[in-house]
């Protein structure tokens, strides 16, 4: 909430403007100092002696002036450095929203991982909703990073925000978030032309997001379009496997999806149960000798720990993450969690659904 002071009305309130008076300073410093220096060298007659006296004099006035310039350097340096922080830290807010904690009877956490120490946001993005249709999830992975990515992401979620209320079917909602990054990547081409003399850090040519799409319907049951993006995981008791098995669609940027596309049925999600939508930045994640983060296996530490929640899940998977890659990731990392706790699920929820696929291969467990 914004305040204003009773009395004074915004439009004649009288401002202050300290960006020139920045500036002097930033300028006026450096000056005052070197004409201290020059000043020494040429105006005083113990400069123009050889004594060692008179040389250990004027390598400490030289040694003053030095250090003098560094530390203004490095102020100005931290300064622009936390401006460029809180700039990172309002784009966040507004692309990489807090979650709430519950969504129509469902647990929620999310957190992120940067790869930067000093960037707030990377090109993960993930954001769930509740509407009439269902709790609706998205979950992706942009290439690149920087501020091409930024842009990526928020013209992404911002069209996801919107489809996810408006449309009933979840293949509509993810036929408008094409057509928001095509519409976005078209803009960016225009921008990025040779005759602008930019040199992109990320070309238009070579961009693309993997992204998932995830429904939970009022009875558990859960729908998912997959493109490009991992599987999320699935916390039943002691059990951690993988939610499907099935080939993901390509991700969306290099090549039109097909029209007619049916959403993936995953069964439904049980009370009790949980989901884990992560990025691929977190499997891919090496130690000091090139073993990957063994995500499952963490997974399974989270179900030993009591109570099971979203955020014990989180913590538990950090800890993990940090301590494998020694506190310096590779690639930024994203995970939500989402953890049925309803308390009255319908009658037909008693059995599994059959449109799981079983796993292929085992996948660790733990036994209470």
């Amino acid at each position: 909430m914004i305040r204003i002071k009773a009395g004074v009305p915004r439009s004649r309130r009288p401002r202050t403007n300290s960006r020139p008076r920045r500036r002097a300073l930033a300028l006026g410093l450096p000056t005052v100092w070197g004409a201290v220096a020059v000043g020494y060298k040429f105006g005083c007659p113990l400069a123009e002696q050889h004594e060692l006296g008179a040389r250990i004099v004027t390598s400490a006035v030289f040694f003053a002036v030095g250090t003098g310039l560094i530390l203004h350097v490095r102020r100005a340096l931290l300064r622009e450095l936390r401006q460029a922080r809180m700039v990172a830290g309002a784009a966040q807010s507004v692309l990489l929203r807090p979650l709430p904690p519950r969504l129509a009877g469902l647990n929620v956490a999310a957190a992120q991982l940067s790869a930067d120490r000093g960037a707030s946001i990377g090109g993960d993005l993930y954001e769930a909703v509740a509407t009439e249709h269902g709790v609706r999830v998205v979950m992706g992975d942009v290439r690149g990073h920087g501020l091409a990515a930024i842009g990526t992401v928020a013209a992404v979620l911002g069209s996801f925000r919107e489809a996810a209320h408006d449309e009933p079917e979840l293949g509509r909602v993810l036929g408008r978030l094409e057509r928001a990054l095509a519409r976005h990547l078209r803009e960016r081409a225009r921008s990025e032309h040779p005759s602008s003399g930019l040199d992109p850090d990320s070309p238009v040519a070579e961009e693309f997001v993997t992204l998932l799409l995830l429904e939970i319907a009022t009875d558990g049951g859960l729908s998912a379009f997959n493109c490009g993006h991992p599987w999320p995981y699935l916390i039943s008791g002691s059990r951690v496997e993988l939610l499907s098995r099935a080939d993901p669609l390509p991700p969306l940027g290099p090549f039109p999806l097909p029209s007619d596309l049916a959403a993936t049925s995953c069964g439904h999600l049980l009370a009790d149960e949980s989901l884990v939508l992560y990025t691929d930045g977190a499997e891919d994640a090496r130690d000091a000798r090139g073993r990957f983060f063994s995500l499952p296996e963490a997974l399974a530490a989270a179900v030993r720990s009591r109570p099971v929640s979203p955020q014990s899940i989180l913590r538990t998977v950090f800890t993990g993450l940090l301590q494998h890659t020694a506190g310096r990731p590779t690639d930024d990392i994203a995970l939500l969690v989402l953890r049925n706790e309803r308390t009255h699920q319908h009658a037909c929820l008693g059995a599994r659904g059959t449109a799981r696929s079983a796993p292929t291969h085992p996948q660790p467990t733990t036994h209470g």
